[in-house]
């Protein structure tokens, strides 16, 4: 069987500030008709690169230096992408390639509705009248699954949820039967249940269309789910390919054993999560396994909940937003975003909270900082009533109570070296007033979360998504808090990158003695972290026990179907 594309020795460059660096280097692989083939690595490894290299979307700066991309849309007919001109290519993209990309959101027109962007895609490439688009448009919203076809198609983007809005991504993908379908990390922003449901869409739509698709992903759980080849990509090298079964039960590359090793899932707590740099010897040598560098359970200690200290307590917690207002203003219905919470935080503990979007984890996050309005209750912290603060007097509880938001570069002034971004907190709280001594306490908080000194002087974007996630991090730290709540901080980060800020947040916990509130839609990173898991669904707490309890033992049906939609990772 012929393969649907081929891509021989690729070589892709980036020229940026007249220096050249090598984003891909010398990758083979071929895909075929009615097979998904996976293509998994680490940030920087040049998944998307590669991607989109077969679209010719690479930006400016990217120079293809050898190579050639061979695309077979049947038997009879073989074209080299790499030598097509843009009318060519733009006839191509779309009807017989499609993508579907990560962030739905800023793929999708804010100002059309869905139904029309879906007509749109279809009209561009297929002979129809408009009624029949529509007609056409109607029903892959339905192959797709989603709630009454009609009123979707009139709703605009951000009246859809996240998952809607990715089932509108694959229904314009798929609505010209392409040959090719490439998905780059379609599922990552995604809750546990609805990327299942993603999942098993593409793969029955696939199935049903025998399309050829090249899925990316940095979940290896998602790999073993969906795919049946899969690529590894390490620093812009193909080091390993394989049938997805062989590769999870016997990888022969050690960066590839380094992915495996580095999930969460089956570490007990209290032992550190293995990192790549324990498995490869350094950046410059050729990778070797170091079987000696993995950390001791004596590195550091998870603090158990022992003296059942209450450091935080909520009492009949809820948060309502108006939904609908009269003709004078006046809510007269609304949506619970919580309702009639209850539960403490002991002085020392870790407490997870786990659902899925939508449930109220970060509203009630954001609640016990009082960052949003609470409709009702009472919040007791070191036994005073924070909801009786007065807003002026707040900043002896700001300084004692932190967050960590989900995007650091979000949560980054673009304007303000990190220098200044750390030692902020300090000036408004006036700890620190010598200019010396605060830049000396920065550069130790750079120390203490694993940055170097000279990394002050620089800007956000030059750092990765981990390292922003460090300096955020150190941020927080920089007031000394007692209890820090990290909202989704790990939800966006390659497995590797993922496991280094967890096994920081393990050894800076143990070294300033804070208390935590994890916040997360991976069951597996919050099993791994929590000493207590609380499950949430729709604004309500539907279950409390330990990490085991919650996993071994669920009473809630909830529960029960959260777990059961945790990829399943061969052992």
């Amino acid at each position: 069987m012929n393969p649907v594309l081929r891509v021989n020795d690729l070589c892709i460059d980036f020229i940026q500030e007249g220096k050249k660096i090598s984003a891909v280097r010398d990758i083979s692989f071929s895909l075929f008709k009615n097979q998904i083939t996976a293509v998994v690595g680490e940030s920087g490894s040049g998944k998307s690169v590669t991607a989109l290299s077969i679209l010719r979307l690479l930006p400016p700066a990217a120079r293809i230096t050898k190579g050639e991309i061979l695309f077979s849309e049947n038997e009879n007919s073989t074209i080299n992408l790499l030598k097509t001109n843009d009318d060519e290519i733009r006839e191509i993209r779309g009807k017989k390639i499609s993508m579907i990309f990560q962030e739905p959101m800023t793929s999708l027109n804010p100002v059309f509705s869905c139904g029309s962007q879906l007509m749109e895609s279809i009209l561009t490439h297929q002979k129809l009248t408009v009624k029949e688009a529509r007609e056409l448009a109607l029903y892959w919203l339905e192959q797709v699954r989603l709630p009454d076809p009609p009123l979707t198609f009139k709703k605009y983007p951000h009246q859809l949820s996240g998952g809607q809005r990715q089932r509108i991504m694959i229904a314009m993908a798929l609505c010209c039967n392409p040959s090719l379908l490439i998905c780059d990390e379609p599922t990552s922003a995604l809750d546990v249940c609805v990327q299942k449901n993603i999942i098993q869409l593409i793969k029955e739509l696939q199935q049903k269309t025998q399309t050829a698709v090249l899925f990316i992903t940095h979940d290896l759980g998602v790999v073993a789910e969906i795919a049946d080849n899969a690529l590894v990509l390490y620093k812009g090298n193909l080091v390993e390919q394989n049938d997805v079964k062989m590769l999870f039960r016997n990888p022969h590359h050690p960066y590839t054993k380094a992915l495996l090793a580095c999930r969460p899932v089956n570490h007990p707590k209290g032992i550190p999560l293995p990192t790549i740099d324990h498995f490869l010897k350094s950046e410059e040598e050729a990778p070797i396994i170091r079987e000696t560098a993995r950390p001791k359970k004596s590195d550091f200690l998870i603090n158990p909940v022992a003296e059942k200290e209450v450091l935080l307590s909520v009492k009949n917690l809820s948060v309502r937003y108006p939904t609908k207002r009269n003709i004078f203003g006046k809510p007269v219905s609304w949506l619970h975003a919580l309702e009639n919470i209850n539960f403490d935080i002991y002085k020392g503990e870790t407490l997870g909270i786990v659902g899925e979007s939508g449930c109220g984890k970060t509203t009630l996050g954001r609640a016990l900082l009082r960052l949003i309005n609470v409709s009702k209750g009472e919040i007791f912290y070191k036994g005073t009533n924070l909801l009786k603060i007065p807003n002026t007097a707040l900043n002896r509880f700001r300084k004692e109570i932190q967050i960590v938001f989900q995007d650091p570069y979000s949560s980054l002034n673009p304007k303000l070296r990190i220098r200044e971004a750390i030692a902020e907190p300090l000036n408004v709280h006036h700890i620190i007033k010598n200019p010396k001594d605060r830049n000396e306490r920065v550069n130790e908080l750079l120390l203490h979360v694993q940055l170097k000194r000279e990394h002050a002087h620089r800007y956000p974007h030059e750092f990765s998504g981990g390292q922003r996630q460090r300096i955020v991090m150190a941020r927080a730290l920089s007031v000394q808090p007692s209890f820090i709540v990290f909202d989704e901080s790990v939800s966006a980060l390659d497995v590797s990158v993922q496991a280094h800020i967890l096994n920081l947040i393990h050894q800076l916990k143990e070294e300033f003695g804070f208390t935590v509130v994890f916040i997360s839609h991976d069951l597996s990173v919050v099993r791994y972290m929590s000493d207590r898991i609380l499950v949430m669904q729709k604004g309500k707490i539907v279950e409390t026990g330990t990490p085991d309890e919650i996993f071994l033992r669920p009473q809630s049906p909830y529960t029960r179907h959260l777990i059961s939609c945790i990829p399943k990772v061969p052992a």
